[in-house]
């Protein structure tokens, strides 16, 4: 079978979702239908992985489900020290922590947050775990045994994930800060202690009138990410 010819049209289609791809932080109350959700997590399972291994496990979230999830992880957070399964970063520091500088200021100033103030920044840091009232979340795992590669796979499906819902026109939220309390989120959806949980991703309709969904985030110039060697 002859391989098939490259067509701009589908990589100028690539690069638009990317290009437009952004991290939703408040949805609508309005659920997706199951079927989209299905559709969307098809193409995310065409994620490749190290021996085709495919290591995610997911579990989503509707309904009662996302309310009673949403109402005890709170509940949690109040009393509990966080404990990921996999280390966060030690320290962020030169560029990194300009970068993550630069998010925080456009998300804390599209909300009018100013600085310094630090009740307001908790109640922002709070809305992660109220899943920025998002109708859906979705739970991602990996095989304790494959270790940092079994996450890594886990991240590729994420990023078939969210250009899945560019595509589709509905929001979703990367959220690390879920796995922040990886034990009982085991715990809740009684899964196996040899699953470490990796992340989550609320998801659903965005509300587009809400301002935090204004700014978006840069991106650095090639020349800063990239060394030719050519001889």
């Amino acid at each position: 079978m002859a391989p098939t010819e490259h067509d701009d049209n589908d990589f100028a289609t690539l690069q638009r979702l990317a290009d437009e791809r952004w991290t939703c932080r408040q949805f609508t109350p309005e659920p997706v239908e199951r079927a989209t959700i299905e559709r969307l997590l098809t193409l995310a399972q065409r994620t490749p992985s190290w021996c085709n291994t495919q290591p995610w496990q997911v579990v989503v979230t509707a309904g009662e489900g996302t309310e009673r999830f949403r109402k005890e992880l709170l509940n949690h957070i109040q009393s509990s020290g966080s404990t990921p399964d996999f280390e966060f970063p030690a320290a962020y520091e030169g560029v990194y922590r300009d970068r993550r500088r630069a998010c925080g200021f456009q998300l804390y100033d599209s909300v009018g947050i100013v600085k310094g103030d630090r009740e307001k920044t908790m109640r922002q840091m709070v809305r992660n775990f109220e899943l920025f009232d998002a109708p859906h979340v979705a739970i991602v795992t990996s095989e304790a045994d494959l270790g940092i590669y079994g996450a890594i796979d886990c991240g590729l499906w994420l990023e078939n994930f969210l250009l899945g819902a560019q595509a589709l026109g509905l929001g979703a939220a990367p959220q690390a800060a879920l796995a922040s309390y990886s034990p009982f989120i085991r715990d809740y959806f009684a899964l196996p202690d040899t699953r470490k949980v990796v992340f989550g991703v609320s998801f659903g309709h965005p509300d587009l009138s809400h301002p935090i969904n204004t700014f978006r985030t840069a991106r650095a110039p090639l020349e800063d990410q990239v060394s030719w060697h050519t001889s």
